[in-house]
């Protein structure tokens, strides 16, 4: 895919290849293709490359969608917390439980209702201790 020949100053020459050759099962498969096509069109010897059917890419990790509509469950949990709150605490218990390790896209709405959890907490407490005095 990467091969160029190194010439040498002692005007001996060595075959040289791309290091994502090397390790082609790590290079997302829309990085494979457009390596491919940036040799073919730098090198300029008209190489053609073959290139997959569109039905034949490999999914990544992260092509799929979130679970809960679309918006995972730390935003699914965040936006119907404020009608049952118990989902912050919830929430809350999956983030300290480290669950976005599974699905990094997780965090930032695992944190919001975490943090309202904490907030909604302290409202009680408040609630609570000013009307006992």
């Amino acid at each position: 895919m990467g091969e160029t020949v190194k010439e040498r100053g002692d005007a001996s020459a060595e075959l040289v290849k791309a290091i994502g050759d090397k390790h082609a099962s790590l290079v997302r498969p829309a990085a494979k293709y457009y390596s491919a096509l940036k040799d073919a069109v730098v090198c300029g010897k008209g190489r053609y490359t073959l290139v997959k059917d569109v039905d034949e890419v490999e999914s990544g990790a992260y092509d799929k969608p979130l679970p809960c509509f679309g918006c995972g469950i730390g935003w699914f949990s965040f936006l119907l917390g404020f009608l049952f709150p118990f989902l912050w605490f919830y929430a809350t218990f999956l983030y300290f439980g480290n669950y976005y390790r599974k699905d990094p896209r997780e965090r930032a709405g695992l944190a919001a209702s975490a943090i309202t959890a904490m907030g909604f907490s302290l409202l009680l407490l408040a609630i609570i201790v000013f009307r006992w005095f």
